[in-house]
């Protein structure tokens, strides 16, 4: 078999497992979320528990569960029997990974879990195992075989195991209405962040960096605002100030083509109307958006008043790390 044809290989037997366990989602899966979500209602946290690769997997899940504001904490199972322990309160949920659900390590911690008042939820792939039988809730994640050739390296078990936290974590999230703007508001120094919370406002030039031009300017006296700003277009603005147009370098070199005079001419002559706009209370996303549909190099913001009042340059969107 070719290495391309036992990765496709690969991707089939964990695919068919994953149905697999679909197919055995029941009440269970309801149920493990109605006590995640009664336990953190009361303040309480998940606790997450596992070992080797389960081990990793919660990790990987209790990470999940947290930032989408279910407070979550790993507790290795070991270091629980020396002192660790203590992370419990009573009225927390235990989330155990374990597909035999007989891990040593695991069933040695189960005393010590029973002293606290908390519920136990279990993802196992043996549904009668000893951490089953102690489990308030068992999410069965059992699997026809391992994508392992010898079905002994812990694969397509694994992978269902992610999954079942995943809609576990995402389950839950739902049931507490858990909205874009909270995910965001964990996510403050990353790229979700930025792009959910950042309003173009934030990210605008303005000031003497914003070239605004009055609409009645000849055109020599607009590139030299331009120039100034160090923008490749002005905003053209009528008598009250509210925006009509916006002139261009392209602007320039087209009318050039046309007419040699047009350094002389007034920017109501020559000006682009109906330009590109957008709103400085809008999302910095949006002006990403626009950029990419309108094909434009900057973006003139706008406010309540239609007055221009920033410039969005495609060329500060790397910087801001928004693209």
């Amino acid at each position: 078999m070719s290495p391309l044809e036992q990765a496709r290989q690969v991707f089939d037997i964990e695919l068919a497992a994953l149905r697999a366990v679909r197919g055995q989602l029941d009440s269970a899966f309801a149920a493990a979320v109605e006590t995640a979500v009664e336990t953190l209602q009361r303040r309480g946290k998940i606790v997450v528990v596992g070992i080797g690769k389960s081990g990793n997997i919660g990790q990987k899940v209790a990470a999940t569960l947290t930032s989408t504001g279910s407070p979550s904490v790993v507790l290795n199972s070991v270091d629980a029997l020396h002192g660790d322990l203590g992370v419990i309160h009573d009225g927390d949920v235990i989330l155990a990974f374990s597909y035999s659900g007989e891990t040593d390590e695991l069933l040695n911690l189960l005393p010590g879990l029973k002293r606290f008042s908390v519920k136990i939820i279990a993802v196992t792939g043996a549904a009668r195992s000893t951490l089953a039988r102690h489990s308030d809730v068992v999410l069965n994640v059992r699997v026809p075989k391992e994508a392992c050739p010898f079905n002994l390296a812990p694969t397509a078990s694994t992978t269902a195991m992610v999954v079942m936290g995943d809609a576990l974590a995402m389950a839950i999230l739902e049931a507490r209405g858990f909205r874009k703007q909270d995910f965001a508001k964990y996510h403050p120094s990353g790229s979700i962040g930025r792009a959910m919370l950042l309003r173009v406002r934030d990210i605008m030039r303005t000031g003497s960096r914003n070239p605004v031009a009055a609409q009645g300017l000849m055109v020599k006296q607009a590139l030299l605002i331009m120039t100034r700003a160090k923008a490749g277009s002005v905003s053209v603005a009528n008598s009250r100030g509210k925006l009509v147009g916006v002139f261009t370098d392209g602007d320039l070199r087209r009318h050039m083509a046309l007419d040699e005079e047009v350094l002389s001419l007034p920017l109501s002559k020559v000006m682009t109307r109906h330009p590109v706009t957008i709103h400085q209370d809008a999302l910095a996303v949006e002006a990403v958006k626009l950029f990419d549909q309108r094909n434009i190099d900057d973006l003139i913001v706008i406010n309540a008043h239609r007055e221009p009042v920033g410039m969005v340059d495609s060329q500060d969107l790397p910087k801001l790390k928004l693209v």
